[in-house]
């Protein structure tokens, strides 16, 4: 095939420090990093992050290349593909009046617009960042976001669809609990909200039992859970999630103020403290700062954690208060921590460790790769239940989108197995103003 025809891949740093392994992607075709791409790189692979590790990782990747070949001429990888990078001087980079010069995402429009130039029909730039993708397309140029094993969030999964019953089917399901249905129809765990043609105006919850092949009634906390009752389907399907002992990992998403963590929190203290299920309750979240950043915090590392975690502490503060909850067992919050019955502690220094007999929370996971929760998730011992909490829509982190972040990849690759669970809680709770401020700001 003549290098016209080949079509040329042309990938930025959002992509490659998204997933080093990224260069594989594109089969028999010509991938080009831009010079300047790898200076950008070079910036964060000193960081001890997720994104210094693919850092590190990229540079052994091409290192390990430029072994083979000339990395300016081209180095042929196992895929049928060529992987190049793209040397030019600055008064070769040609841009528009209005881009500026210096910063290294218009350098690599600048790249892109030379080499379409030459293959203006197989020329497309590959990158995460969406201004870049603003930019290069009003210019006219083929360009897309890198989506190699990404969710694809329009058809986001809810955990819960809405079915019309038979009235013969309705009055089984009211009497026994349950109706067999077609093991073909539905993921595992997942809820099905069902109507009787005949009763439009009442509806039953049901959870897919995958081994049996049957809807069931979820469990109804009528009496709440430490206190805490649902206040919407969602919130019922949640806590059903949550008390159940087979489930190993429950994910909920939602916006703001939906009581995700809440929820978690009520139905780990449940568990702990009343049914002595679980020895202690692990809580964690990662760490980005909402605003300019505070800098070094002092203290140990309870201190140094004590900001992250006040949302956590809030909301124990909430369930130990609360005039319904079973305080008297617990003594107040604080008296948890101190008897170290609930732990907080930093994502950083969870590699390598083995988590057994916890009932642990990771609040905004959104802002985790897939390969930091992966390792999360990895270590995950024997009677350990995992809650995932999060909004896909809400990123923090600046090298991650609605479709790349970990919390999307977990909920999309879980889906179909029943040792897990999913909801995405749409109503909120908090307050009307967080309500109102959730869905119109």
């Amino acid at each position: 095939m003549s290098e016209k025809k080949i079509k040329k891949y042309i990938l930025d740093a959002s992509v490659l420090l998204h997933d080093p392994e990224s260069i594989y992607a594109f089969p028999e075709s010509h991938v080009i990093i831009p010079i300047f791409v790898l200076e950008e790189i070079d910036y964060f692979k000193k960081e001890i992050t997720e994104t210094g590790r693919s850092a590190r990782i990229v540079t052994k990747l091409l290192d390990n290349l430029r072994e083979k070949g000339s990395l300016t001429d081209g180095v042929p990888l196992d895929n049928k593909s060529v992987l190049s990078v793209y040397v030019a001087e600055n008064k070769d980079l040609r841009l528009p009046a209005f881009l500026n010069p210096n910063k290294n995402s218009n350098k690599v429009l600048a790249v892109t617009r030379i080499l379409n130039t030459a293959y203006p029909e197989n020329t497309i730039l590959v990158t995460n960042d969406i201004n870049l993708r603003i930019r290069v397309a009003s210019l006219g140029i083929q360009v897309v976001p890198y989506e190699n094993q990404l969710p694809n969030l329009e058809k986001f999964y809810q955990g819960i669809i809405k079915e019309m019953l038979p009235e013969n089917q309705g009055i089984k399901l009211r009497k026994q609990g349950f109706i067999k249905v077609d093991p073909e129809r539905y993921h595992a765990n997942q809820n099905v909200l069902l109507f009787s043609e005949n009763r439009k105006e009442d509806a039953t919850i049901t959870r897919y039992i995958e081994s049996e092949n049957k809807l069931e009634t979820i469990v109804d906390f009528t009496d709440g859970v430490w206190g805490i009752k649902a206040r919407n389907i969602e919130q019922a399907v949640a806590l059903d999630f949550l008390m159940d002992p087979a489930i190993d990992v429950v994910i909920l998403a939602g916006k703001a103020g939906t009581g995700k963590t809440l929820l978690a929190l009520a139905a780990a203290l449940e568990q702990m403290l009343s049914q002595n299920i679980y020895e202690k309750v692990l809580v964690s979240r990662p760490i980005f700062p909402m605003g300019k950043d505070m800098g070094y915090l002092p203290g140990d590392i309870e201190q140094k954690m004590q900001p992250w975690m006040q949302p956590i502490f809030d909301n124990l503060e909430f369930l130990s208060s609360n005039q319904t909850s079973p305080k008297s067992k617990s003594g107040g919050y604080q008296k948890l921590l101190d008897m170290g019955l609930v732990e907080t502690e930093p994502l950083t220094y969870i590699r390598g460790r083995s988590i057994p007999h916890r009932f642990m929370i990771v609040d905004e996971a959104q802002n985790l790769t897939p390969h930091e929760l992966k390792t999360i998730v990895t270590r995950v011992g024997e009677g350990t239940k995992l809650v995932l909490t999060g909004d896909p829509y809400q990123i923090d982190n600046p090298y991650m989108d609605v479709n790349s972040n970990g919390l999307s990849h977990v909920i999309e690759n879980f889906q179909k197995f029943d040792l897990a669970g999913h909801v995405n809680l749409i109503h909120g709770v908090r307050s009307k103003l967080a309500e109102l401020a959730s869905n119109v700001l």
